[in-house]
Formats: structure tokens, C-alpha cells, sequence
């Protein structure tokens, strides 16, 4: 597992990106990922992707999943910085 984050001054964005060598998953499943009730496990609530994406668009941030060549999953959520006047 690797975490990485990036601050885009030019885009003015926090970038966090979470990313794994497993297997990955499934076009079918990237697609329902983020709704409630949708788990890939059968001992899954599948509540907690839901929640994170919730909590995300509360921020005003973006959180997105893609494929980690040659293998594995990332997530990347990026989030606006505001200007701070001192």
C-alpha cells in the first residue's frame, strides 16, 4: 500500500492518493462502489465507501477510483484550498 499526497498550486487542490498492488476491481463493480449498501464481500455493509464519498462532497472535494498499472487500485481524493489572508 502506498499514500501520497500533492499540493496543485496552479489548480489550487490537496490531492491524497491511496493506492494497493492487489488484484484490483472489476469494471462492474468501480461502477456502484460509492453507493450505499453495495459491498464486493459477503460480510460487507457496504456503508463505508458511501460514507467517505459523502463526507468528500461535504468538503467540496472530488474522490475518484482508477486502476494502479500494472496492478492494483487507487483512490484519489482531491479537495479545494481555500486562500488564507494573514
Amino acid at each position: 500500500m502506498s499514500i501520497e499526497t500533492h499540493y496543485l498550486e496552479e489548480l489550487r487542490l490537496a490531492r491524497l492518493e491511496v493506492s494497493d498492488n492487489g488484484c484490483g476491481i472489476s469494471p462492474e463493480a468501480k461502477q456502484r462502489l460509492f453507493e450505499p449498501y453495495f459491498s464486493t464481500k459477503k460480510t460487507g455493509t457496504g456503508l463505508g465507501l458511501a460514507i467517505v464519498s459523502n463526507i468528500v462532497a461535504d468538503h467540496n472535494g472530488y474522490i475518484r477510483i482508477k486502476d494502479n498499472l500494472p496492478s492494483g487500485t487507487r483512490f484519489v481524493i482531491e479537495f479545494p484550498v481555500k486562500a488564507v489572508s494573514v
